[in-house]
């Protein structure tokens, strides 16, 4: 049996102090075990919140969905033999207003063929990280005890000059940022890339001239019999930085460290160099270092992701596991700030509020804790512990302790 059960809409007003109304139904079970359906007014602000949480639901989970699916397949690279080890890391810079500790305590392992993103904001410590590596850090930086760099079991900071100048450009290279600044402008293209040539194997002058032309066509540039000839302000910015992928792969090293490759490109030239990376990663085997802000760029290209803050890991996993199962908060700040394509006109991009700590102090806590919405007391006198979720997959935050209070991923 069902009935319906009405309220005087001037007795409601009244009741609840409503301005507008809006006509609403509602079915409950009564105390007889009846199905009653109430129709009442309520306020269209009530309205508005209903169908705004629901929205936002059905947001975050569009999200979430959208950033799993646009993460490449995963692939196990641990049974392959490790390329790079970085162990308990620490770089400070000497300065006028004292020592900076750009980098605390890093550690992580490459592996052959592998493709691993360091992504953090500016400053936090990426590009230190992959120069302390290829061991061109300038004079004021100092590599602290008990840090260690092994390449192939063989200990880099123990490197006399001669293995270093092997080491270098040999078995690891890399593409810097900015190639109009990291060209010679008074040199022409081809000298340029036979100049590591010439460095690193037997090859003649001529030989190296042929094999600089063939380098060139590697990496998609057209016409490079008349390339080798021009100055780098004669390319366009996407030429230039294929041609610093060509000077990086002259010797067919066996790491390349891309220190944020395609910052200064535009998105469809981004996309061009970040296929051609991905190419030469499949069908030479070489390991890739991606230096990057931005998470929508290693989606569909890193197995890896490292999040570093303020000289920090703060947490590590595979793609699939950052992307779909993350527990950093700042980690969840980086996934909120990726642009999506079914985001509304009147939806604010996310940012992150507040700055950096101060790499002159000491950080006796999380180095995240001033900025983080869900940070405790611990956070700021003690490091967090690091929490293991799977072989890959290691997050360093208080809240991932059993104690702690259960937190729901914003997004």
């Amino acid at each position: 049996m069902s009935k319906n059960k009405y309220k005087d809409v001037d007795e409601l007003k009244k009741e609840q102090n409503l301005s507008e109304e809006t006509l609403v139904e509602e079915t409950v079970i009564n105390e007889n075990n009846e199905v009653e359906t109430t129709t009442k007014y309520v306020s269209s602000e009530v309205v508005e919140d209903r169908v705004n949480e629901e929205k936002n639901m059905n947001e975050k989970q569009n999200l979430s969905e959208e950033l799993t699916r646009t993460a490449r397949v995963e692939k196990d690279y641990t049974n392959r033999p490790k390329v790079i080890e970085v162990d308990n890391l620490n770089v400070s810079f000497n300065t006028y207003a004292g020592e900076v500790k750009a980098v605390r305590g890093v550690s992580f392992d490459i592996y052959d063929g592998e493709a691993l993103a360091l992504v953090g904001e500016s400053g936090c410590g990426k590009t230190v990280v992959s120069k302390s590596i290829l061991q061109i850090l300038p004079q004021s930086a100092v590599i602290k005890e008990p840090s260690s760099i092994k390449y192939m079991n063989e200990e880099v900071l123990n490197m006399d000059k001669k293995r270093l100048r092997e080491y270098k450009g040999s078995d690891v290279s890399m593409i810097f940022q900015d190639p109009m600044t990291s060209l010679n402008p008074t040199m022409k293209i081809g000298k340029q890339i036979t100049e590591s040539l010439l460095l690193h194997t037997d090859l003649s002058k001529d030989e190296a001239k042929k094999e600089a032309v063939k380098l060139l066509k590697t990496v998609n540039i057209p016409n490079a019999e008349e390339r080798v000839k021009q100055y780098p302000h004669e390319l366009s910015g996407g030429m230039r930085q294929r041609v610093m992928i060509a000077i990086a792969l002259a010797c067919n090293p066996n790491v390349i460290l891309a220190d944020e490759p395609t910052t200064a490109l535009d998105v469809t030239i981004q996309a061009q160099i970040l296929d051609l990376m991905r190419e030469l990663r499949d069908t030479k085997n070489t390991s890739i270092v991606l230096v990057t802000h931005d998470l929508g760029v290693v989606a569909d290209f890193a197995d890896r992701i490292q999040v570093m803050y303020a000289g920090e890991i703060m947490e590590t996993g595979t793609v699939q596991e950052i992307f779909k199962d993350a527990h950093h908060p700042y980690t969840w700040a980086l996934l909120m700030s990726v642009p999506r394509l079914d985001s509304s006109k009147d939806n604010e991009l996310y940012s992150l509020g507040g700055t950096p700590p101060d790499l002159l102090m000491e950080i006796p806590g999380c180095p995240f804790a001033a900025r983080c919405d869900y940070a405790m007391q611990i956070c700021r006198e003690k490091k967090p512990p690091e929490t293991r979720y799977s072989d890959h997959h290691v997050c360093r935050c208080w809240l991932t302790h059993e104690q702690a209070p259960k937190v729901e991923r914003p997004y």
